[in-house]
């Protein structure tokens, strides 16, 4: 198999034979071409096959009611005792709901709700213990606010309640392998959801994680879950694909991930990007501290928004949002 990764640019000073890149501001006039037994080498885009052409290309409609041409912030609300950086921050509905509320004033236009732990080594939580967590939080959430609500869960019984309660997307960051009936839900509710990649579950994935290539079978994994879900009729421009940074992957494997992110525009998908304050930060930055990694998540950030990633997740949302507005304005 034959991958093409776009060499993105951007400015209004454009080549003749330049290609939009996913209908938005950036562009390419070349493509890194992959496999995995020849050495890659670089080719004009118009010698890219033209399925491959349009999926780089093509305008990503709106999901959940938000402009893809622009750069969308996803704020982390883990009403969770034991995540990494935030865990206990949001304990019970009132400190929760004022949580999401400051994301939105600071820029959020999605609130992602997780009431399981993803850290390397975090337990299991029971599905009843899951909805106890989240369902009550969206309810009182979407009682006051038409922001975009994620529900960030495996399981479908928990997707389900959150749905019922308002939730709007179903993030799984199992790239729904765990509980094979949330893809069949999520098609049936017709709700956009998001595929992640992770290698094992959150209580192993740190333990030795082995690739062939990491890019390109993260690619082939996102590939094979969109056919599935496409399959029982979710459709192609209401899925969100995320790399999984940080799920099973080594400090290289994450910088691998990163460098070729612009490779994932060929699935015709836009793309989600959660590096905050994560450990490969903690590590190249110098900082020990989760809650003081702004600065290098932020950094990681507008180098995915340069390569025409559509959404970051993030912890920090006044300080990126911040970053975004000026980092705009600059280009």
């Amino acid at each position: 198999m034959t991958y093409y990764r776009p060499l993105v640019q951007h400015g209004e000073a454009r080549p003749q034979g330049v290609v939009e890149l996913a209908g938005g501001a950036l562009w390419f006039s070349h493509a890194e071409v992959l496999s995995r037994d020849t050495p890659s080498h670089i080719i004009p885009a118009g010698l890219i096959p033209d399925p491959i052409l349009h999926r780089l290309s093509g305008h990503r409609p709106t999901i959940a009611g938000l402009d893809l041409s622009q750069p969308q912030l996803m704020g982390i609300l883990n009403v969770t005792p034991d995540s990494f950086s935030d865990g206990g921050d949001y304990d019970g509905v009132e400190a929760a709901v004022d949580g999401a509320r400051q994301m939105i004033a600071e820029g959020a236009s999605v609130i992602d709700i997780g009431g399981e732990s993803t850290r390397p080594g975090a337990a299991f939580v029971s599905e009843e213990d899951e909805i106890a967590r989240t369902s009550p939080v969206i309810t009182a959430l979407r009682a006051n606010s038409d922001v975009a609500i994620s529900i960030d869960t495996r399981k479908a019984t928990v997707a389900a309640e959150a749905m019922a309660a308002g939730a709007t997307l179903v993030n799984d960051v199992s790239g729904f392998t765990y509980d094979l009936a949330l893809a069949p839900l999520a098609a049936q509710a017709g709700v956009p959801v998001c595929i992640m990649h992770a290698q094992g579950d959150p209580a192993t994935m740190q333990d030795e994680p082995f690739y062939n290539d990491v890019l390109l079978d993260v690619y082939d994994f996102l590939s094979t879950q969109i056919d599935r879900l496409e399959a029982i009729g979710v459709l192609r421009d209401q899925i969100v694909i995320d790399p999984g940074i940080g799920f099973g992957k080594t400090l290289e494997h994450n910088l691998t991930l990163l460098r070729g992110i612009a490779l994932f525009h060929g699935l015709g998908c836009p793309i989600l990007l959660g590096v905050s304050r994560k450990g490969f930060i903690g590590t190249i930055g110098k900082e020990p501290q989760a809650t003081a990694r702004a600065p290098g998540s932020i950094a990681v950030g507008l180098a995915a928004l340069a390569q025409g990633v559509q959404f970051l997740r993030v912890h920090d949302v006044a300080a990126t949002a911040q970053a975004v507005r000026l980092w705009q304005a600059t280009r």
